[in-house]
């Protein structure tokens, strides 16, 4: 009986344990998005000039967080979905164009005397135009599928050497040439790279990480954290590489993108239609949503040929990555309108909670 009885008794405090431990787990908080705030973006390092601001800004509006990272700060992005795709510096007017050689040894200065004389990989009115940079309009799609470096086949015979223009921190000064070559290397990439004129190459791996578009890479400092996951933001506000023609690609300041790569979509909203103030639930049936890269762009200030500042006739309506929608305003951006060129001000509310 004793040996019954222990064993009843064990199974009651394991019973009365497993109680407790059920009775003191805590409840799963669910941080309701933001109901708006007014956001003065950090685009400046330092002393530099606003039209040349050296960081990117990315901005979460349901977190009301913004994340800046030196626009320098890295070379190329490799993708984390289904594709292997690279992606150069857009921020940095990045130019890259295909040798056709896959052993980076091989390549040398040589290889690039005619380029550098020619101004094949010069940003604008070279030789190579678009045919140098990245799509920079688009679905995601069209975008992936512009990649100057072509999808990475899992072939390592196929992938070619690449020269890189890696581009300006500001306006001006050049970053330098490298010649790379992208493998595959099971579900991630294999990056090779070098100087022109180095004779040996460095090689680094970079995995893929669902939970990021992409995962960058600075040839000088290695893998380096620049977008935030893409969960955690809507909008990047930059110096960004678009276009001064449908023929000559061009280095635009004050450039806004979607993170569409996440499925962030944004519609134009005129205030001859309907005010900021009144935009409401009701009215976000009458938007045209759109999943392009250029969407907002610089549709939203005048920085030549008119009056100077932010466009007053118009805002934007934005559908985030998990279906909540903000009406999006600029407030200033310049001298002009009462801002600092390089710390615009934008406004954004809450119009409906997924």
């Amino acid at each position: 009986m004793n040996k019954f009885n222990s064993i009843i008794a064990m199974a009651i405090v394991a019973a009365t344990f497993t109680a407790c431990k059920k009775d003191s787990s805590e409840p799963v908080i669910v941080v309701p998005p933001s109901d708006g705030s007014t956001l003065t973006l950090n685009g400046l390092i330092g002393a530099e000039a606003g039209s040349s601001a050296g960081n990117s800004v990315y901005v979460d509006f349901s977190k009301d967080k913004q994340t800046s990272v030196a626009r320098a700060s890295w070379d190329l992005g490799f993708y984390s979905g289904d594709e292997f795709r690279v992606i150069l510096n857009h921020t940095a007017g990045a130019t890259a164009i295909a040798l056709d050689k896959t052993d980076l040894n091989q390549v040398t200065a040589a290889d690039t005397t005619a380029l550098a004389t020619s101004a094949a990989l010069a940003l604008g009115q070279g030789a190579g135009g678009f045919g140098l940079v990245d799509a920079v309009s688009g679905t995601k799609s069209a975008y992936l599928s512009g990649t100057v470096i072509k999808e990475v086949s899992a072939t390592d015979a196929a992938n070619k050497v690449y020269i890189i223009n890696r581009g300006a921190a500001g306006f001006t000064e050049n970053r330098g040439w490298q010649k790379v070559r992208v493998l595959r290397s099971g579900n991630g990439y294999t990056l090779q790279y070098a100087k022109i004129n180095e004779t040996t190459f460095k090689t680094l791996v970079v995995a893929k990480d669902a939970n990021y578009n992409f995962k960058a890479v600075s040839f000088v400092n290695g893998p380096v954290n620049v977008e935030p996951a893409k969960a955690d933001w809507d909008i990047e506000w930059s110096l960004s590489t678009y276009k001064a023609s449908e023929t000559i690609p061009y280095t635009f300041s004050d450039f806004v993108i979607l993170n569409f790569i996440a499925g962030v979509q944004a519609g134009e909203v005129l205030t001859s239609k309907v005010s900021y103030a009144d935009f409401k639930e009701s009215d976000i049936s009458s938007v045209t949503f759109k999943s392009e890269r250029d969407v907002i762009a610089g549709n939203w200030r005048i920085t030549s040929g008119g009056t100077l500042g932010v466009k007053t006739d118009r805002f934007y309506a934005v559908k985030d990555g998990a279906g909540n929608v903000y009406k999006l305003k600029f407030v200033s951006f310049i001298s002009n309108d009462g801002g600092t060129r390089g710390k615009p001000v934008m406004e954004y509310k809450l119009v409906k909670k997924a």
